[in-house]
């Protein structure tokens, strides 16, 4: 190899990389204190929410239970870009943390304690290595420990962003830069003997401009629904709004229905969508909710591929009994605005959806207590 050539080659190797590593705050507590499943769904939407909201085309190292291990290869956005885009996650992370905590139908802790959860962003720089595991390629090496050092420090806060001084004095960021949302300070932690400085900031979430999102009302009726039916259920009220809510749960009480084609990963929530194949042919249904009483547990579908119905709205309604049984009221509402449709309806369809109705709850009832054991 000529002197040209190595010399170019080592100026490619000193080309320094950017680490990046958004770490939800709280994880531990709230998958500990909370019910497993929708703790877990919540952390993976949030994952989710902060992977589309890169912005830089930053490469996904690693999921790291309650972490993402992002970086940019020989390449650090302007400090500019690189601000922007920690707001752009900080952001996005708030926005859904509002959607989940404005919209949802589920009394658990997880659903219920979720808007506590809180954000902090690691970021450094350096020269990196790579190994290669099951044919991913993942970066390695001295800079790839010290960020994840950096996760533990004395940083009083549980939500901000924290740059090492080397990607600082790379992006020529001070510890004087203030603006809207950022105010850097100085701090430095010692690990295994070395000294490491960084800059850092609290972030203020209420100077985030958080995105908007349709907050469904509770809907009101002013007429009396149009089937009814009632029935008591041997299992708790949270539980029994759990086997409802979850459609994995759907098929074994909702008979004739071909498959249910949801979101897995989602809480079921107001604004859900998820779809009814019956005969090859696709329902959409989209959750709602309206007004109840106090105690009540309140969960509604809106359906508007029926026909003859324009909209058909069905409502579980849960009354806690006691620890282990519940009242459960379905209510089912419909609207038609021809008089063909209206007479359908009257001779025919309210009779096969009255049927139907009781065969579903019947069957719901013998799948809590076959399954009795299993949900104790």
């Amino acid at each position: 190899m000529n002197i040209s050539k190595t010399k170019g080659l080592k100026a490619k190797q000193m080309k320094k990389s950017l680490l990046f590593l958004p770490d939800i705050s709280g994880f531990t507590e709230f998958v500990e204190t909370t019910e497993v499943a929708h703790s877990q769904h919540v952390i993976s939407e949030l994952l989710e929410v902060l992977i589309e909201a890169n912005t830089q085309d930053l490469l996904l190292a690693e999921v790291e239970g309650d972490a993402l291990f992002f970086y940019k290869e020989e390449e650090i956005p302007s400090r500019e870009k690189l601000l922007a885009q920690v707001e752009t996650m900080f952001t996005a992370f708030y926005s859904h943390l509002k959607l989940l905590e404005k919209n949802r139908v589920c009394p658990c802790k997880a659903c219920s304690t979720a808007p506590r959860l809180q954000l902090k962003i690691i970021a450094h720089c350096g020269e990196l290595q790579f190994i290669t595991v099951q044919n991913k390629r993942k970066p390695f090496g001295a800079q790839v420990i010290e960020v994840h050092r950096l996760m533990k420090n004395s940083v009083q806060s549980n939500n901000y962003l924290l740059l090492s001084k080397d990607l600082a004095d790379f992006v020529k960021l001070t510890n004087n830069y203030q603006s809207r949302l950022f105010d850097f300070k100085n701090g430095t932690d010692g690990y295994d003997g070395k000294e490491i400085g960084y800059v850092y900031s609290v972030i203020d979430k209420e100077e985030l401009k958080l995105k908007p999102f349709l907050q469904a009302k509770k809907l009101k009726f002013n007429e009396a629904p149009s089937i009814t039916f009632e029935q008591k259920m041997p299992t708790s009220a949270p539980q029994l709004l759990e086997l409802i809510t979850n459609y994995k749960y759907r098929h074994h009480w909702a008979k004739g229905v071909d498959k249910i084609e949801f979101n897995e990963n989602e809480v079921t929530r107001v604004g859900s969508e998820h779809v009814c194949v019956i005969n090859g042919k696709h329902l959409d249904f989209i959750t709602i909710t309206k007004e109840g009483k106090p105690g009540q547990l309140v969960y509604g579908e809106l359906t508007t591929s029926p026909t003859p119905v324009d909209k058909l709205y069905q409502f579980f309604i849960i009354n806690p009994l006691t620890t282990n049984s519940c009242n459960l009221e379905v209510e089912i509402y419909w609207k038609a605005k021809s008089p063909i449709k209206k007479l359908m309806l009257f001779l025919v369809v309210k009779r096969v959806l009255l049927k139907n109705t009781q065969n579903a709850i019947k069957d719901l009832l013998k799948f809590i207590q076959n399954k009795q054991h299993e949900l104790d």
